[in-house]
């Protein structure tokens, strides 16, 4: 008779058992698990939710951009404060003036977003730790800060110096305007100052907007968790309001920390490249005007920019929210470990 021990079957090797287990999960499904039990959203599905929000926040906020720009570029008192600044424009030139320059704010806040979160989304996974799919605080603070460079090297500055051109503009007559409209404005710009006069304060807007995207997207981050306990990947989507809570607290911080770059942006922007040529560089414009304005003067217009800024994070980041939420609920599915 045949042994009964050589004829009993072995155990499979621990490697064949975990492959022949149709519940396991691979290692890149537990590391999800471990971020939160879900893969991340995909960036462009972050681009398209950033793009939707932008549009948004342009239609809702364009006359207080208006306002600020009026206010930073008001080198005489003029203006008595935000409420003067908008019934003087909306008496002497109409209310649509309010509204100037809406075309190019919306097309660049539109692709700004969409770069933003997309940039950010990619810069993210190359700073993710591969054991838990995490992202450290300093790698948060990278991504953000290299997001708002690529954004305004790319999308902010040009779409900014057309932008500004077009506000700084005083007048009813469509005829006696320089500039009649976005893309004339930028073709002017080309003929007269070349091609780099789309990136006139370039520098500045670098240094503001790597600064701004690297504390909103950090601050965002802290008060999702602090208030409302949601972990990026957790499958829980944040009602518009508490959207709105979050991105507001978050967008707060940067205009603060970030005038003195925001002022001398658009006095650089609004000068061009040939002329009168007032500011010779970004320290230069900086010196200039604390010499001749005083110290106050490098925070020109921050009270609109807050007025701007928190309300239009605000609005962004409850489109975008949702748009993501619901990408996360339809198509991504919890990993079970």
């Amino acid at each position: 008779m045949a042994s009964t021990s050589s004829s009993s079957p072995q155990p499979p090797p621990p490697a064949a058992a975990a492959a022949a287990s149709p519940g396991a999960a691979s290692p890149s499904e537990e590391r999800y698990a471990g971020a939160g039990g879900r893969p991340p959203v995909p960036p462009y599905v972050k681009a398209a939710a950033g793009s939707l929000g932008g549009v948004m926040e342009a239609c809702c906020l364009q006359p207080i951009d208006v306002v600020k720009t009026r206010l930073q570029l008001d080198r005489t008192g003029a203006y008595r404060g935000i409420a003067h600044c908008g019934a003087t424009v909306a008496r002497a030139e109409g209310v649509r003036a309010l509204w100037k320059g809406l075309t190019p704010f919306a097309t660049h806040l539109t692709l700004k977003y969409a770069l933003r979160l997309g940039s950010n989304a990619v810069l993210q996974s190359a700073f993710k730790d591969p054991a838990t799919g995490k992202v450290s605080a300093h790698g948060r603070l990278a991504s953000g800060f290299g997001a708002g460079v690529i954004e305004a090297l790319l999308i902010v500055t040009p779409f900014e110096v057309v932008k500004i051109r077009l506000q700084q503009q005083k007048g009813l007559s469509h005829d006696l305007l320089r500039y009649k409209g976005p893309i004339h404005c930028a073709r002017t710009i080309v003929r007269e100052e070349g091609i780099f006069g789309l990136w006139s304060g370039a520098l500045p807007t670098v240094m503001r907007n790597g600064t701004n995207q690297a504390a909103m997207f950090s601050a965002k981050n802290t008060f999702d968790i602090v208030l409302w306990k949601k972990h990026e990947g957790d499958g829980k989507v944040l009602l518009p309001w508490q959207s709105m809570i979050s991105g507001f607290l978050a967008g707060t911080a940067g205009p603060v920390c970030t005038g003195p770059f925001d002022v001398v942006k658009t006095r650089l922007m609004a000068q061009g490249r040939t002329g009168d040529i007032k500011y010779k560089g970004m320290v230069h414009a900086i010196r200039t005007i604390y010499t001749e304005e005083g110290l106050r003067a490098l925070w020109k217009g921050l009270l609109p920019r807050l007025m701007r800024i928190p309300p239009g994070q605000a609005i962004m980041w409850a489109v975008a929210d949702q748009v993501m939420g619901l990408y996360e609920r339809t198509y991504l599915q919890p990993v079970h470990v």
